[in-house]
């Protein structure tokens, strides 16, 4: 079936910034976005799943359920959950310090020969032209379609998943895979802003470490407790958008608030000098991003994944276009 994902890997002008677009794209993957009937039911949305959505669908709706390990007593809760007993003593640190900071680290979770692998399957999968770098030029995306190793073995890790399971409280729906060769020197943002759900916070994320990283291959920073903050989305800032377009400047006047927002609290920025088969693990609001490449021509090979939760609304806040959750 034809799509227009291939045209907006390239397209970065008018016509990603055209709603319209999104619009023919979401009915071209119509049986995708079927499911969402049901969930428009369930928390009151009334639209049509092809028309744009954002957070702003939901602003006069009744507050939903948010995740339990983002609720009020949540240590409390997590220590007395009858299968947190189950965790070896590190990984019931790690938990607590999810709760708390938003994030932490399994210290190699792969075998370095696993990620030697790994690398090697994008380095064929690039040469044999099966999957390419996206507009950005820094992003493969979802290489996983093009690899059942990757897939299995990584994205839909089984011991991984059971611990995204019980962190989000519910089954998590594997979403999609970037792959860096270099690091992405991406600013300050939180993975909400780009893959959001309703009720917030049903989603969860992975950084896999393909090679070390030091201070001069641009290491991923993060901003410990930040995920606490309340969700900035586009009716936050002037994100320029209208009832037919998007914003042309909108993430970038999303970057600038979220400098605002860090300028006013007192996070301390840290950085993940990873080891290969590192794997951090991250919520779905806490700030972090890429720091700049100071070292000409260094690589910093990793995989990112993003984890959805079943039963919510899945959606690009940026975008304002349903998830194609499945695809």
């Amino acid at each position: 079936m034809i799509s227009l994902r291939d045209i907006f890997k390239k397209q970065t002008g008018f016509l990603r910034g055209l709603k319209l677009a999104y619009v023919i794209n979401n009915l071209l993957n119509a049986d995708k976005l079927q499911q969402n009937k049901e969930l428009y039911k369930k928390f009151g949305l009334r639209k049509s799943i092809f028309s744009p959505v954002g957070s702003q669908d939901f602003l006069t709706l009744p507050q939903s359920e948010i995740p339990w390990l983002d609720r009020p007593y949540a240590m409390d809760a997590l220590v007395q959950h009858p299968d947190f007993q189950n965790f070896t003593k590190e990984e019931q640190e790690m938990l607590k310090q999810f709760v708390d900071k938003g994030y932490f680290i399994l210290k190699g979770f792969y075998d370095v020969d696993e990620v030697e692998k790994l690398n090697a399957e994008i380095a064929r999968l690039l040469e044999q032209k099966r999957t390419d770098f996206n507009y950005t030029g820094r992003k493969i995306m979802d290489a996983y379609r093009e690899s059942a190793f990757i897939d299995r073995h990584f994205f839909r890790n089984p011991r991984l998943l059971k611990l995204l399971d019980f962190i989000m409280g519910r089954k998590v729906l594997p979403f999609q895979t970037i792959h860096f060769i270099e690091g992405s020197e991406q600013k300050t943002h939180s993975d909400s802003i780009h893959m959001t759900t309703q009720p917030p916070g049903y989603l969860i994320a992975t950084w896999t470490a393909l090679e070390e990283t030091h201070e001069g291959n641009g290491p991923l920073f993060y901003y410990p407790g930040s995920h606490r903050l309340p969700y900035l989305m586009c009716p936050d800032y002037d994100s320029g958008n209208t009832t037919w377009q998007l914003g042309e400047n909108s993430y970038r006047h999303y970057e600038e608030k979220i400098e605002e927002v860090l300028a006013k609290n007192t996070f301390q920025k840290e950085y993940f000098f990873a080891r290969k088969g590192d794997v951090l693990i991250w919520h779905a609001n806490l700030l972090h991003g890429g720091s700049p490449i100071t070292r000409k021509g260094s690589t910093r090979k990793s995989m990112v994944a993003h984890y959805f939760c079943e039963g919510v609304i899945c959606y690009h806040e940026i975008s304002q276009r349903p998830a194609l959750v499945g695809s």
